[in-house]
């Protein structure tokens, strides 16, 4: 009965984090339209979730489009179709792989950091706390960071898509030896601003994901230090896991 057991647990925790993810989000809308709505703490948590993850942002489009480019050049070269690199590292890049790894790099760090945040003012009593100075912790601690987080994941994603863009161009172009005006046209003339477009969607809906999973989990943490620690992997590995799983439905959606 021990794997009955299992299941069971399983099933339980599934429909309680999405129970709590649910009212999560239901709170959030009931209160972004009434006031106050602390706009020094949305700026203050954009620059932390937007400047601060540049780096490893561009970093990671940089190279993925590099690696996009060379893979794409070796499969082409056996058909006689290496002009057709560049359409593909665009496509690649701004449908599906900047959107996703830029919301996969974000839940990594802002995800965690959220979780980790909130969970150690929850577990020492800051959150309760605020409650006596009058201020709601709901608006003053979580919507300004789920808000924060669907406003930049977007700006990221345009960020890295031309990087990654620009990184297949020079692969291709500098390594390859290939002709700049030939990937340049088939880049533009090929893409669409539908393509473009979809992107940012999914971006917009990674933002909220990962901003209601890392702010549900730091708000609910129980245990002290150790339930921290749960709550921010927890945060990390089902934010990442709601990225890949909703960006397929998406894709049905938008391209279906």
């Amino acid at each position: 009965m021990n794997w009955l057991s299992s299941i069971g647990s399983a099933v339980e925790f599934l429909f309680n984090r999405t129970g709590l993810y649910a009212l999560m989000l239901l709170e959030l809308l009931r209160k972004l339209g009434k006031p106050p709505w602390y706009g020094r703490q949305l700026l203050l948590q954009a620059e932390e979730v937007g400047v601060q993850s540049l780096p490893v942002v561009m970093l990671t489009a940089l190279f993925t489009g590099m690696v996009l480019a060379l893979q794409s050049y070796i499969v082409f070269h056996r058909f006689a179709a290496e002009s057709l690199t560049g359409l593909v590292v665009s496509m690649s890049l701004v449908r599906e792989l900047g959107p996703v790894l830029v919301g996969l790099m974000v839940a990594g760090r802002v995800g965690a950091s959220f979780a980790a945040e909130l969970g150690t003012m929850r577990v020492t009593e800051q959150i309760d706390a605020l409650w006596t100075l009058s201020t709601d912790p709901f608006r003053y601690l979580v919507t300004p960071r789920v808000l924060a987080v669907i406003l930049m994941l977007p700006l990221l994603t345009v960020i890295a898509d031309f990087i990654g863009i620009y990184g297949g161009y020079a692969i291709s172009v500098f390594l390859l030896d290939q002709n700049p005006t030939v990937y340049i046209e088939n880049t533009t003339v090929y893409m669409g601003l539908e393509d473009f477009y979809s992107g940012l969607v999914k971006a917009c809906f990674f933002g909220l994901l990962i901003g209601v999973i890392g702010c549900t989990e730091g708000f609910n943490c129980k245990g002290g230090a150790a339930g921290v620690g749960t709550a921010t992997t927890r945060a990390v590995v089902i934010s990442c896991m709601s990225i890949l799983v909703s960006d397929y439905f998406l894709t049905a959606w938008l391209f279906g």
